[in-house]
């Protein structure tokens, strides 16, 4: 990790191939979302490092991500976790070479990397929201995703006030294991969903799953496996926590509706393509599924390529 502490503010340097204005677009795509405001080309965003609550800046400047503190300013310890943070949340550790060399060979994605050139995967590192995330967009548009997110964030997760305007965290573990499922359904989740919810927050509340078990397997398809052990979480789930939370480049939801439309799109394909038509376009990608998948997802929400 590449950043410097200036006690008042951080310094972090993003590798060359970064776009932090690509990454500004995603992370913009929805009104209805609570855990981040982007306000002037800024980005702000609360953190929780065990009991302190930390609000944090973001604003780029050449080649150099700003991080400010605009409540008061947290220890260093403090300071260097909401360092690991961003870097994690922004992909940073990852080198995108082999990426773009391939892509730029690639029938699928040799027009993306042009117009989309930087752009990282936007993870999730914490494991339970990324589980719960996934849980929560099963079978429902985007829009009603987010709002979903939007009311079980404001009901059970923690905030902060700064200038008139809240900033959320979202739900612990703990909470979530000690509601019902009522009390999630009264927020129109199904039953289904909030029973995989709780079911999920008190797995992990008891030790069985952890993000540290998990990050130790090596196999992809056995970390894979150990996914869809939890009730709730399909093929799908589970490759789309392991690449937003798990970093598993290879991780290729194959069945995701927005993949299948996105490479219709892209090719100018009368219908959309089977999953063993995309299994043959990701022969190439091998090692790289998760940034194709990603790429191809900014491409169904931009006019142009």
């Amino acid at each position: 990790m590449n950043w410097t502490d200036y006690e008042s503010h951080l310094e972090i340097y993003p590798p060359e191939d970064f776009n932090f204005e690509e990454c500004l677009i995603f992370l913009s795509r929805s009104d209805r979302e609570i855990l981040h405001k982007i306000k002037s080309g800024s980005i702000y965003k609360l953190l929780k490092v065990k009991e302190s609550l930390i609000l944090f800046k973001i604003e780029h400047t050449e080649n150099t991500l700003k991080v400010e503190f605009p409540i008061s300013t947290p220890s260093i310890h403090l300071r260097e976790k909401v360092a690991e943070y961003i870097w994690e949340w922004f992909d940073l550790e990852r080198d995108l070479t082999g990426f773009y060399q391939m892509a730029l060979h690639d029938k699928v994605l040799k027009k993306l990397v042009h117009s989309y050139n930087g752009l990282r995967i936007i993870c999730m590192p914490d494991l339970f929201e990324a589980l719960v995330w996934a849980v929560i967009g099963q079978q429902i548009n985007l829009t009603f995703a987010y709002t979903l997110k939007k009311r079980f964030v404001e009901q059970y997760g923690e905030s902060l006030c700064f200038e008139g305007e809240t900033f959320w965290i979202f739900p612990s573990i703990e909470k979530i294991a000690l509601i019902s499922i009522d009390d999630l359904r009264k927020h129109q989740f199904t039953s289904r969903k909030a029973e995989y919810i709780i079911g999920i927050a008190k797995t992990m509340l008891n030790g069985e799953l952890t993000k540290e078990v998990l990050l130790q397997k090596q196999d992809y398809e056995q970390v894979k496996k150990t996914l869809m052990m939890i009730k709730g979480v399909g093929a799908w789930t589970a490759d789309y926590v392991m690449m937003k939370c798990l970093h598993n480049t290879s991780s290729l939801p194959i069945a995701d509706v927005g993949l299948h439309n996105a490479i219709k799109n892209l090719l100018g394909l009368d219908m959309k393509p089977t999953v063993e038509e995309i299994k043959e376009y990701a022969v190439i990608w091998e090692g790289w599924e998760a940034y194709a998948t990603f790429y191809l997802w900014r491409s169904l929400y931009d006019k142009k390529i």
